[in-house]
C-alpha cells in the first residue's frame, strides 16, 4: 500500500506523503508527540486513504459493481491505523469482516483490494473473498472472517504458534499478535475459551474489540451484560483490561504502545476496550432505524482524520496546501484502483477448484480435483 512520508520543499512548508514501503519495526517512541513527523503524516495519510476508498466502494456497490455484504470502515479508521502502527511489520493480525480498513492499514494496496471487492482475479485472495474476507500473507494479515467471534481462537492459534516457534522451535522472536472482535463477538462462548487458554498458556495475544456502540443493528447495553465495565470480564481469565479513546489516534498510541510492548515482553494476553463509532450502517443493506442522525453527527463533530490534521497543523507538520495535495494525491490513487478493478478479468470457472484443502464428499460439490490455482500476479 503506499505509505505516507513527508516531502518538504524550501519554497513550502507543506508536507505530502509519497508512497513508500511499510515500515518493518514498530516505533520505539513512547507517546506520539515524539514520533517523527513522517510517522504522523503517514498515519492522517493512511486514515484518509481508508476514508476515501470505502467512499469509492459504496459508490460502486450502489451501482451494482460489487456484490454480496458489505460492511465500511469509515470512522473507525484511528483504530486500525493506530493500533497497526504500534507493531511490527511480521506481527500477525487478524479481524472480523468489516476489514478493508485493516487490510489498506496493514500495507495491501489499493488494487489488490478493490479488485477483490470486485469479483476480479488481480483481487487478494483472486476475488474469491469479495468484501469480508481480505486476506494478506506477504503484509501478514491472516484474514477478515465472516462468522462472529471465529477469529478469536485463531488469534490465540497464531501467538501459540509465535510462542512455539521462539520457545520451542528455537527459530523465531517475540512477537505479538493482535485480534479484533466487534462487540456482537463479545458473548460468544469461543471468545470466552480463546481468553481463558491464552490466560492458561501465557500467549501473546492483544484482543481488541472495536466498540462502535452496536452489534448489527442492536445497541449494546441492549445485548451485553455490564456493557459499562467490560474490561472487568477479561479480570475474570487474569487479563490485563484497558479501556481507550479510539477517536483520537495519537491517544490510542499514547495507550496502547505500553500494552504491546508489554505483551512482547512476557508473553501475556489483554483486552482492550476500545470506544469507536461508524458512520454507516453495519453493512450497505442496512436501513439503519435504530439510530437518529444527530447522534451520527454528534460522532462526525469529532472525527478522528480531523483531528489528527488539526493537531498536525498545530504542531507545523502540514498546512492547508499540504492536506489539499494529500487528498487529491488519494483520490487519484483510489480512482484509479477502481479503473483497475473494472479492467481486471474475472476468474475462470476452473478456479472453483483451486486453492481449499480437500475435496469435499462425493456428489456434495461438482467433480473435480481440488489444486493449487494460479499465483496473484499483485502479490
Amino acid at each position: 500500500m503506499t505509505q505516507a512520508t513527508a516531502a518538504s520543499s524550501e519554497q513550502s512548508p507543506m508536507n505530502t506523503a509519497k508512497a513508500d514501503s511499510p515500515p518493518l519495526q514498530a516505533p520505539t517512541a513512547k507517546t506520539a508527540a515524539e514520533l517523527p513527523k513522517q510517522v504522523l503524516v503517514k498515519w492522517l495519510y493512511d486514515m484518509q486513504l481508508i476514508r476515501e476508498f470505502e467512499n469509492r466502494t459504496m459508490q460502486a456497490y450502489q451501482q451494482a459493481k460489487i456484490g454480496g455484504f458489505c460492511h465500511i470502515y469509515s470512522g473507525q479508521e484511528a483504530v486500525a491505523v493506530g493500533t497497526i502502527g504500534c507493531v511490527n511489520h511480521d506481527d500477525p493480525i487478524i479481524t472480523a469482516y468489516r476489514d478493508h480498513g485493516h487490510a489498506l492499514a496493514r500495507g495491501m494496496t489499493p488494487e489488490a483490494c478493490m479488485a477483490e471487492m470486485f469479483g476480479r482475479t488481480t483481487g487478494c485472495a483472486k476475488g474469491k473473498g469479495g468484501s469480508m474476507h481480505m486476506f494478506d500473507r506477504p503484509n501478514w494479515l491472516m484474514g477478515g472472517h465472516g462468522i462472529v467471534s471465529a477469529q478469536t481462537p485463531m488469534g490465540a492459534g497464531f501467538a501459540f504458534a509465535a510462542k512455539y516457534e521462539l520457545e520451542v522451535l528455537g527459530t523465531g522472536k517475540k512477537k505479538v499478535c493482535l485480534c479484533y472482535l466487534g462487540d456482537g463477538a463479545l458473548d460468544q462462548g469461543c471468545f470466552h475459551e480463546a481468553q481463558n487458554l491464552a490466560s492458561l498458556w501465557d500467549l501473546p495475544v492483544i484482543y481488541i474489540l472495536e466498540n462502535n456502540g452496536y452489534s448489527m443493528g442492536t445497541a449494546i447495553h441492549r445485548h451485553t451484560a455490564n456493557f459499562e465495565h467490560l474490561v472487568d470480564r477479561a479480570k475474570g481469565y487474569g487479563i490485563r483490561g484497558v479501556e481507550i479513546d479510539g477517536l483520537d489516534i495519537m491517544n490510542v498510541y499514547n495507550e496502547f504502545k505500553p500494552i504491546v510492548d508489554d505483551c512482547r515482553e512476557t508473553s501475556r494476553p489483554a483486552f482492550i476496550d476500545l470506544k469507536t463509532y461508524r458512520y454507516q450502517g453495519h453493512s450497505m443493506s442496512d436501513p439503519q432505524k435504530y439510530r437518529t442522525k444527530e447522534e451520527v453527527d454528534q460522532y462526525k463533530d469529532k472525527d478522528s482524520i480531523a483531528k489528527l490534521c488539526s493537531d498536525l497543523m498545530d504542531m507545523g507538520h502540514i498546512d492547508e496546501a499540504g492536506w489539499k495535495t494529500m487528498r487529491k494525491e488519494i483520490a487519484d490513487i483510489v480512482r484509479a484502483s477502481v479503473e483497475h478493478a473494472e479492467a481486471a478479468p474475472v476468474p475462470e470457472a476452473g478456479e472453483l477448484f483451486t486453492d481449499v484443502y480437500a475435496n469435499p464428499e462425493k456428489n456434495l460439490s461438482p467433480a473435480a480435483t481440488y489444486t493449487h490455482g494460479t499465483k496473484n500476479p499483485l502479490l
